[in-house]
């Protein structure tokens, strides 16, 4: 074993530098990812209690790399260890930045999609990230500096045989068992190291405690195996909740909509479709499609209400506002969005939580009814990369519920804009949720499975032909309407604006209110923040202003709300609001744990002009819940079982779940890193009731949060109601 008894190459002497070089070599990589591993976590603050697992794990992969590094000529292996120990440190310190950037990891899954999108529209964040990041990145270098400096003298590179270099692949056997049995452990929590290790979603738990190399092994291994579904199939808890989650002996929920006035007897069938779903979870042509078809059979349906068909036969127009928070509104300043927000309905515990992939998944909720997938491929993008075989036709991801698919199928003219380039891939997934999609320079993209792509012309372009940054929403406004204000047909418009996009710079959106936000008692930033709100409040304005000319006015429902919070900036919400919501580290890396989930509340606009009254409404509500009350609103067929989101007006309890899955109720709020409910004010439970309706929850939680990517991957709703 170890060396084999020849010279070195450009050497008289014979090198085989004695048991300390040999073991030093052998031990290189261990001690260089227990080095990376253990400076990550600490900087990126993680619990430490999870080190033995990745310790154990890192172990294990640095005695692999190590035997990579053994059985070669002395140039040879002088080369690959350093490259490999340079390119893994890089890889640390690139998932650092990603993180502060991006709010989340991102694993070889989802490099396509990171590649795809036009990083360069920001880059001035990218480049801040990376200066202010030096200091770490060169600490995570260091060992790789060392070692391409000295490594020769240090460790010598020398040719070991095959024998010793598979027996240091059999420590790396040894360790990694090791480390599977750690990770078999009773650990404490609803998120264990066992359960995350059979997972690939909830990267962010994945990486604090099984470690970042580990998270990005698993990552490559469902790329190639899919990971299985182990959620199980014990809906008993789920059907012994009444409609989505409120106690069926628990009365009006806790937070109810102000009364109507008193009409006539109103319908209140549930909101069903005739489909067979218990067929189909026999049935069905695999197991997910069964586990889907069981888990929505055993959902008790919404209600409809004295609100079902209150807008139907409207034209409606629909925006998710990029970056925006409720927290900017001012009667003077924004009086179009204070208006809108104050005398249409009124929803006081709306949340736009931030999930995976903030805008594209902020839509996912919006436009989907459906929580995205917390890893991998954005969900939006997702649907419309996935094709299937069906019938000897490929097709192309079934949106069966989206509200341009809804109104489509009621010959309503559909559109949809966005004035930027391809991002997330939304030339793909927005013509396939029905509309025409209408974007900058979409050409080479008609490839889509479903609908028609069109470019977004008249946009503000520079000299060198390029689209300028950001676009400002009163240009897209005034660009896009002529296409459908004189429509002799219903239309149902969606907007996905830009202005509020980050960094917050005295940029060319800024310029037209300049004068005005100087003058407010704000940081630069935040001045800033206000004048981007102040962009989309004229849009808006200019967009009701037009609807009035034309006539269209009282016959159109506008449907407006934040993608995400402008996550970026917590300390510009903390002015605007006058509140402290945590430590803007905590947020850059989005570690829910140590924040203040009101951050996340924000202004959900649901407005018509025919509207007589405001209608305040108390209930727990968020994104996912926008697509179920509209399409109740419009006096749609939907099925409210198959989606995550439930109608807001309903009688149904309120729920929101945060991407770490800590979770809130009418009934009170549950915290996932604590493993702590506490009921909410005027919710009495005994200790009982309560530990059963906790139970439940989670269980119903995590079927809602991936119940999305089963649909998406089997085309569930294809299954349901055909191609």
């Amino acid at each position: 074993m170890g060396y084999n008894g020849k010279r070195s190459r450009g050497s008289g002497r014979r090198d085989d530098g004695g048991l300390n070089r040999t073991m030093a070599r052998v031990l290189l990589f261990p001690a260089l990812l227990v080095y990376l591993e253990l400076v990550f976590h600490i900087y990126m603050k993680t619990a430490l209690v999870y080190a033995p697992v990745y310790v154990v794990f890192a172990i294990a992969a640095g005695f692999f790399l190590s035997a990579l590094t053994l059985p070669w000529r002395r140039q040879a292996n002088s080369l690959a260890a350093k490259i490999l120990a340079v390119l893994i440190s890089v890889i640390y310190g690139a998932e650092i930045i990603a993180k502060t950037i991006l709010q989340s990891y991102y694993g070889p899954s989802a490099l396509k999609m990171a590649a795809g999108n036009k990083l360069t529209d920001y880059s001035d964040v990218i480049a801040s990230a990376v200066v202010r990041g030096i200091p770490i990145i060169l600490i995570l270098l260091l060992p790789s500096i060392l070692l391409c400096l000295f490594g020769g003298r240090l460790v010598g590179f020398a040719r070991f045989d095959l024998r010793f270099a598979g027996l240091v692949l059999g420590a790396c056997v040894v360790f990694h068992i090791l480390g599977l049995g750690v990770v078999h452990l009773p650990w404490k929590g609803d998120l264990t190291p066992a359960k995350l290790y059979q997972m690939d979603t909830n990267i962010d738990d994945q990486v604090e405690q099984l470690g970042l190399l580990t998270t990005l092994r698993l990552d490559v291994k469902h790329m190639i195996v899919p990971a299985k579904n182990t959620m199980g199939s014990d809906f008993e808890d789920i059907g012994n909740l009444a409609p989505n989650g409120s106690s069926s002996s628990s009365g009006d929920p806790a937070g109810s909509v102000s009364e109507p006035d008193p009409g006539p007897v109103v319908d209140t069938s549930p909101n069903v479709m005739d489909v067979d779903l218990a067929g189909l979870a026999e049935g069905g042509r695999n197991d997910d499609i069964k586990w889907l078809a069981s888990f929505f059979n055993s959902v008790s349906p919404t209600k409809k209400n004295e609100y079902t068909g209150m807008f139907e036969g409207y034209n409606v127009i629909q925006l998710v506002l990029e970056g925006f928070s409720g927290y900017a509104i001012d009667p003077e300043l924004t009086p179009t969005l204070y208006k809108l927000t104050h005398e249409g309905f009124i929803f006081n515990n709306y949340y736009t939580a931030l999930h995976y992939t903030s805008t594209s998944n902020g839509e996912c909720q919006t436009l989907l009814g459906l929580y995205p997938r917390n890893g991998g491929t954005a969900t939006m993008t997702r649907t419309g990369e996935v094709s299937f075989q069906e019938n000897g036709q490929t097709v192309g991801f079934n949106a069966y519920f989206s509200l341009a698919q809804q109104l489509g199928r009621k010959g309503y003219n559909v559109l949809g804009y966005h004035p930027n380039g391809d991002m997330y891939g939304r030339a793909m997934s927005h013509t396939n949720l029905g509309y025409d999609w209408h974007q900058f320079s979409v050409k080479g993209c008609e490839s889509s499975p479903r609908g028609k792509l069109s470019e977004f012309e008249g946009l503000d372009v520079g000299d060198s032909g390029k689209l300028l940054w950001p676009q400002k929403d009163t240009v897209m406004i005034e660009k896009s309407i002529d296409d459908y204000i004189n429509s002799d047909k219903p239309f149902h418009v969606y907007y996905l604006t830009i202005s509020g996009h980050m960094p917050y710079s005295d940029n060319r959106v800024v310029a037209p209110y300049r004068d005005t936000v100087r003058a407010l008692p704000y940081s630069e930033t935040t001045q800033n923040y206000v004048a981007t709100c102040m962009e989309v409040d004229r849009a808006l304005e200019l967009l009701l202003d037009k609807l009035r000319a034309a006539g269209k006015l009282d016959k159109t429902l506008i449907v407006a709300t934040g993608d995400h919070i402008p996550y970026f900036n917590v300390d510009t919400l903390e002015e605007l609001s006058g509140k402290k919501f945590g430590d803007s580290k905590d947020f850059e890396y989005l570690k829910e744990g140590s924040i203040d989930f009101d951050v996340y509340k924000n202004a959900l606009i649901l407005w018509s002009a025919s509207m007589e009254e405001p209608v305040e409404v108390d209930k727990v509500c968020c994104q996912v819940d926008i697509l179920p009350t509209l399409s109740n609103l419009l006096g749609l067929e939907y099925d409210s079982r198959m989606l995550a989101g439930s109608d807001i007006l309903s009688d149904s309890e309120g729920l929101v779940v945060f991407t770490s899955t800590c979770w809130k109720s009418d009934r009170g709020f549950y915290n996932r890193f604590t493993q702590e409910f506490t009921p909410a004010e005027g919710a009495a439970m005994t200790a009982e009731e309560q530990e059963g309706y906790v139970a439940a929850m989670k269980k119903l939680v995590s079927y809602k949060l991936n119940a999305t990517h089963l649909i998406v991957e089997n085309n569930f709703y294809s299954a349901v109601f055909g191609g």
